[in-house]
């Protein structure tokens, strides 16, 4: 028997499963990056955001319930780079004021990863008719977009200045 082409779909489930992984794996990174950090203002964010993540996980937990799957994670080499990255400037930066800006730096490479996660997925679950999913989706990604512009604002003020 011919095996079945996948479909949008399996794509949705695939991808949800892989962000369901990357958030995972954040909410394990952001404490320590919080602990890492020198500056009082990105302390707080990334703790801000370690809660924020909490309920994200929660909500793609309703998501794969309302598409009758178990909730899964499938490992996600992009989230794992971007990790990986964070921990080498955490130890190569480690004592350095140029520490706060590489921390910055890494948690935006996150926000926009995940940015872009999510708008897919807010876009195949409008296409897929997953009516109860579309907003769950949008407030995660507001939350990251939000937790972007934080992070920018940062940047801007005093973080990169301190590291220059």
């Amino acid at each position: 028997m011919a095996k079945q082409p996948k479909d949008l779909n399996d794509l949705f489930h695939e991808t949800l499963k892989d962000i369901y992984f990357a958030e995972k794996q954040i909410l394990r990174a952001l404490p320590k990056m919080a602990r890492a950090a020198n500056s009082e203002d990105l302390r707080k964010a990334f703790e801000l955001h370690r809660t924020q993540t909490e309920g994200q996980i929660e909500r793609l937990e309703s998501v794969f319930e309302i598409i009758g799957k178990t909730p899964r994670g499938k490992t996600c080499d992009a989230i794992v780079g971007i990790l990986d990255e964070g921990k080498e400037v955490m130890e190569d930066f480690a004592g350095s004021d140029a520490l706060d800006a590489g921390l910055l730096a890494g948690a935006q490479a996150v926000e926009h990863y995940e940015i872009s996660r999510y708008g897919t997925l807010r876009a195949w679950a409008q296409q897929l008719g997953l009516k109860a999913a579309v907003p769950l989706l949008e407030a995660t990604l507001e939350e990251e977009r939000e937790t972007d512009q934080i992070l920018s604002k940062l940047a801007t003020g005093h973080i990169n200045a301190d590291a220059a």
